[in-house]
């Protein structure tokens, strides 16, 4: 029955790879002047970095909360796939907003601003640091299981493995998505036949395995207080959030897709194949071998599995597959840090480290992060459970900026620039269990906390000080108009009556033909100015420690003072077109506006549709 069912499925999936490989636009597509790739390409490059993590992580989550972690694991699929929404949305906005790419930093710059901009970069960095490192050692590890190696010619093989990484990017030879999609079918054949195997090999000791395991789940909460439950909860999501390491990935290279539905559709596809894999996978892992086999075989967990059920033949190809596809997840580290680090030397016209070499690589970046990979792997010595840990503070921090960042903008700026919206509740829910994740990781994994905290601050200090000098603010703010511009222009038009019309970004038309309105348009000089659309359009730049209502009031008081009654001005705002729940996200801005018109009685407010 077992070599009937593997038959079928191998055959079902020989059969739908052929046809997609037989079409030409599968995965990448010209259009519009640039290469573009598809939903299913940018969904394989993050399946392949994300699915790294089931060689490492069920052993970690097991080490902390034993058999319980098979049911954690599997709630911790829904919360990512809930958080996996928010960053749909995310690049729904930064897509709104001009911005293609950068993630959690270019999200984080736009809502917060450049010093929390520097506190994801380093988040980021040290997420990026220990994929390398960690990946690099369960490489290590797992393809080696069958081999009598020393610990130092161990050592010695995960320092290669990261410069040889090195030397391939610095070469210019980067992966590409066709190459992953080889990879990710080796991969799927192998996970499946390994599925379909321990399967097949459900046994007693598996169903005593699982049975425990859901008793210690649910005496997590039956018969006890809600504090206690919480607690539980969050203990078992901070120990079990590495197995889906690298949901980010997707966000990170939105540049290389065509727009954000794209993005939409490769989250889809992950939760349908990653975040249901990783769970069965963690399921057959920790139920169908004894706990002292886990602990004995915790950096080699899954090619055990595979030997027990499909025997030796088929535990050396998935020690294989571990090996390729974590030396693949050391490489996608190393492009994507060098790629973040350029955007921010562009961003700050940082040039030395955006030298290139004949190949066009970014060398002096490459050579960096491969000294830094090799003092954390030594300094560590190479240790996967020292690595895991340092590993999950940098990851949850990234995903509590994320979603805080995502409030906040919403609370400011609505959603009617967007077209993908999730629940304001949802995200307030999610960012309390992210923070309550993190909180905890940080007390339990201090090493990872310190290297977060050192390079946090390393990053913050750092950028203050090159930000101060190279602010690309500095220059918008300079050349920004500014409110005496508006009171100059009211003051030399003929017309005794005149309208003062606020207009947001992207929202109404600017008349041009009457020489007696006049639109003022704020933005944040985080991002490039705005597109004036006729001379009596000004654009303001907001200063960093300046709101919105601060600008509109400043902006009124320097005409009152400067006109007084000379005028007469009416003064527009355009009304709120977004739904119950947008306008009391952004009441307070809504509240301050109400109050405008007994604080300057002078003017003719309107609100106009």
């Amino acid at each position: 029955m077992q070599t009937l069912t593997l038959t079928i499925i191998n055959l079902a999936l020989a059969v739908v790879f052929y046809k997609i490989l037989r079409k030409n636009d599968s995965l990448s597509f010209f259009q519009g002047g640039k290469w573009w790739l598809t939903w299913l390409a940018v969904g394989i490059i993050t399946l392949m970095d994300e699915l790294t993590s089931i060689y490492y992580a069920p052993s970690e989550a097991f080490r902390f909360i034993q058999l319980k972690a098979i049911f954690y694991i599997a709630i911790t699929s829904v919360l990512i796939r809930y958080l996996a929404n928010r960053m749909v949305e995310i690049s729904n906005i930064l897509e709104s907003n001009g911005i293609k790419g950068g993630g959690v930093y270019s999200f984080s710059y736009l809502v917060f601003g450049e010093k929390i901009s520097f506190v994801a970069v380093s988040s980021i960095i040290v997420a990026y640091v220990l994929t390398a490192t960690i990946s690099t050692v369960s490489a290590v590890e797992n393809g080696t299981s069958f081999l009598a190696m020393s610990g130092v010619a161990k050592m010695v093989l995960m320092v290669a493995v990261i410069w040889l990484m090195a030397v391939l990017n610095i070469s210019g030879i980067r992966e590409n998505a066709k190459f992953t999609f080889y990879i990710f079918i080796f991969a799927t054949f192998a996970l499946l036949n390994l599925l379909v195997g321990a399967a097949f090999h459900v046994d007693g000791n598996f169903t005593a395995n699982l049975s425990k395991g859901f008793t210690e789940f649910t005496g997590d909460y039956i018969g006890k207080s809600l504090t206690h439950s919480y607690t539980a909860f969050i203990i078992g999501i901070g120990s079990c959030i590495l197995a889906y390491s690298g949901i980010e990935s997707v966000l990170q290279t939105a540049s290389l897709v065509k727009d954000w539905k794209v993005v939409k559709k490769a989250y889809t596809f992950l939760a349908v194949t990653v975040g249901i894999v990783t769970p069965l996978i963690a399921l057959f892992a920790l139920s169908t071998m004894s706990s002292a086999e886990i602990e004995k075989h915790e950096t080699d967990l899954i090619p055990t599995l595979a030997g027990i059920v499909n025997g030796h033949t088929f535990a050396v190809i998935v020690s294989i597959l571990a090996s390729v596809t974590l030396i693949m997840a050391v490489n996608t580290a190393m492009v994507a840090s060098a790629e973040l680090m350029e955007k921010v030397c562009e961003r700050y016209n940082y040039l030395p480290l955006l030298k290139l070499n004949k190949r066009h690589s970014l060398y002096r970046i490459h050579i960096l992060n491969a000294i830094f990979y090799t003092v954390i792997l030594f300094v560590t010595a190479g240790k996967q459970a020292q690595l895991a840990e340092m590993y999950a503070v940098g990851l949850v921090a990234s995903f509590c900026i994320n979603t805080a960042g995502l409030i906040k903008y919403r609370y400011t700026e609505g959603s009617k620039k967007i077209d993908y919206r999730t629940s304001r509740v949802g995200s307030v829910i999610l960012l309390i269990i992210l923070v309550s994740a993190l909180v905890y990781i940080m007390i339990h994994r201090p090493y990872g906390t310190a290297m977060w905290a050192t390079i946090t601050i390393g990053f913050v200090i750092g950028g203050i000080k090159i930000a101060k000098t190279r602010s690309p603010q500095i220059l918008r703010q300079r050349s920004t108009r500014t409110p005496l511009d508006v009171v100059f222009a009211i003051a030399e038009c003929e017309l005794n009556e005149v309208h003062l019309n606020f207009k947001r970004l992207k929202e109404g038309s600017v008349d041009l033909n009457k020489d007696d309105v006049f639109y003022v348009t704020f933005y944040k000089p985080l991002l490039d100015e705005p597109v004036q659309l006729g001379t009596n359009h000004f654009l303001i730049a907001i200063p960093s420690r300046a709101s919105l209502n601060d600008m509109i009031r400043g902006t009124l008081e320097i005409i009152q003072y400067e006109l007084g009654n000379e005028k007469i001005i009416h003064v527009h705002f355009g009304w709120p077109l977004s739904s119950w729940w947008d306008r009391l996200a952004i009441g307070t801005m809504v509240f301050n506006l109400l109050r405008l018109p007994k604080q300057y009685p002078s003017f003719r407010f309107h609100i106009d549709y």
